[in-house]
């Protein structure tokens, strides 16, 4: 029996490590695909960025209140929270990858200290986007395995990582938003 649980827990180790390079990857090629690389040319693309604001607002929102029921006890509550959080983050990377695949970058317009300012947490988002993925999906696997001495261990700095990757989405996403060609 244990040789069968090591033999599964190694499929799920795999699994983590090839979707946490598959997953930015795919992003960075996104970034710096070809101008022109059109996947989905229609008029229905361009809600995404909105959509994708909105779902990381909501990321956050579900994070900060999954983090408040388990302090206050309620793991019902708590797993419910964290359930939606990582099904709205699923949601928003196929989004993501979809809009980006389909559509021509956009250029932030604003000049000065606001330019800088942009492109710092742009690229911290990125960064800590990529980051991120291996210990949230390990954050999951072990609350899902029930080892919650690993799953507590990981998540105290997986959470404010996953949170501010969420919050600088938004605040990214509200930047760039009058400079969108729609």
């Amino acid at each position: 029996m244990e040789i069968s649980s090591a033999n599964s827990q190694g499929k799920y180790y795999w699994l983590i490590g090839i979707l946490s390079v598959a997953i930015p990857v795919v992003v960075a090629l996104l970034l710096f695909k070809p101008s022109g690389m059109l996947v989905v040319d229609k008029p229905w693309v361009y809600f995404l960025p909105h959509l994708n604001g909105m779902i990381n607002s909501a990321t956050a929102v579900f994070l900060v209140l999954g983090v408040y029921f388990i302090k206050n006890r309620n793991e019902s509550l708590h797993k419910l929270c964290m359930n939606i959080s990582f099904i709205l983050g699923s949601i928003f990377l196929v989004s993501y990858v979809v809009y980006h695949a389909s559509s021509e970058p956009t250029s932030f317009g604003g000049e000065g200290l606001i330019k800088t300012v942009y492109f710092a947490l742009l690229i911290s988002h990125i960064i800590l986007a990529a980051v991120v993925v291996p210990f949230v999906l390990l954050a999951f696997y072990f609350a899902w395995t029930e080892n919650f001495k690993r799953h507590r261990k990981i998540v105290k700095f997986t959470f404010p990582i996953w949170l501010y990757v969420s919050i600088t989405g938004v605040i990214v996403y509200l930047m760039i938003s009058p400079y969108f060609p729609y």
